[in-house]
């Protein structure tokens, strides 16, 4: 068994990296290189844990950050920590016993204590049998919603809460039309509305990624995405980025005109989009989870699948206990200096990363 660490940077291990992704035959888009290095700082490592067995293996996608970047930091610090992509990630895995995994997890902690690694986050598929059982502490991060696309157009229809089926069709009185664009064509409405949606939210920053962002994506990852665009006439009124792997698609990013919501523009591309999804032997359409437990946006996308809640799981390793405590307490001194209130925010880890 023979477990390696490949570079994003270094290109024959890219091109390892994507070789190995195209040979697993979930091919989900959270472990190809292209939409990990959508995440990363200039300073971050894009790096993939992988475990190649006779029929079968592991994808363990990352960013490697290192600490020294930090202004809390005390001067040559060489520690890093790792986290997952903002998605749906962790070790992935197909055909892969247990003796197998305990291999793969202790050459990751030698590797993780021979890079100074102190701590690792990752957000963690919804479907429990692609993953590697994870080394270290697992809990439940809210709940996210799964529609499962495995029955007819009428019972998809019928599974609907009522008020779902009365604005799908008030949007098709309203003569609403939805297109599917794999291209990215229209981007540029796309974005409008996109921002403009997080703006009307209060989104916090890291939710406004740049132009170059989406450009990257739409680049680097053809036929791992779709855009649904809500047309009235020939204006874009509603728009989602849907995430396209083998088994699943995934709402993304996206948004609606505020003065468009009275003809329930969303409601429709969300019903379009799981047909769509149906018709290409996709078997769940993922919309995830709200800001918080059980919030508006939570009730919304539940009423799609009033039966499909499923967990939505982190885990979370501390590789060095001294060094976490070290920086943790750096942090406090950094922070305390203009704000003696400061404390870390409550659950967040690691902690020294606190906001």
């Amino acid at each position: 068994m023979n477990v390696r660490f490949l570079d994003n940077a270094v290109p024959a291990e890219a091109a390892d990296w994507l070789a190995c992704w195209q040979a697993w035959p979930g091919r989900e888009v959270f472990a190809h290189p292209a939409y990990v290095r959508l995440f990363a700082r200039p300073e971050d490592r894009v790096v993939c844990s992988t475990l190649s067995t006779a029929d079968g293996g592991v994808l363990y996608p990352f960013l490697l950050r290192p600490l020294n970047v930090e202004p809390w930091t005390e001067s040559g610090e060489t520690a890093c920590d790792l986290v997952t992509p903002y998605g749906y990630g962790g070790a992935f895995a197909w055909n892969c016993d247990a003796e197998q995994a305990n291999t793969f997890w202790e050459r990751f902690q030698a590797w993780a204590e021979t890079h100074h690694v102190v701590s690792s986050f990752a957000r963690l598929s919804l479907f429990p049998k692609q993953q590697l059982s994870f080394d270290g502490e697992l809990s439940v991060d809210r709940q996210n919603i799964v529609r499962d696309l495995a029955i007819t157009p009428e019972e998809l229809w019928k599974d609907f809460e009522h008020k779902v089926r009365k604005n799908v069709n008030r949007a098709r009185r309203s003569g609403l039309t939805v297109e599917a664009d794999a291209s990215g064509r229209r981007i540029e409405e796309f974005l409008a509305i996109y921002y403009s949606t997080m703006e009307r939210r209060g989104a916090t920053g890291g939710y406004f990624f740049p132009r170059e962002f989406f450009e990257k994506l739409v680049r680097d990852l053809p036929g791992q995405f779709v855009f649904f665009h809500v047309l009235d006439a020939t204006q874009v009124i509603s728009t989602e980025l849907v995430l396209v792997s083998t088994d699943y698609i995934y709402s993304f990013l996206g948004g609606t005109l505020a003065d468009s919501f009275a003809k329930r523009p969303n409601d429709l591309l969300k019903h379009e989009a799981m047909l769509w999804g149906r018709r290409a032997g996709k078997r769940a359409f993922v919309l995830g989870g709200g800001y918080a437990e059980d919030d508006g946006i939570y009730r919304y996308k539940k009423s799609f699948s009033p039966n499909g809640s499923k967990p939505f799981r982190v885990a979370r390793k501390i590789y060095d206990t001294a060094a976490y405590h070290r920086l943790l307490e750096q942090r406090r001194l950094w922070e305390t200096s203009n704000d003696p209130a400061w404390t870390p925010k409550a659950g967040y880890f690691p902690a020294y990363r606190a906001l």
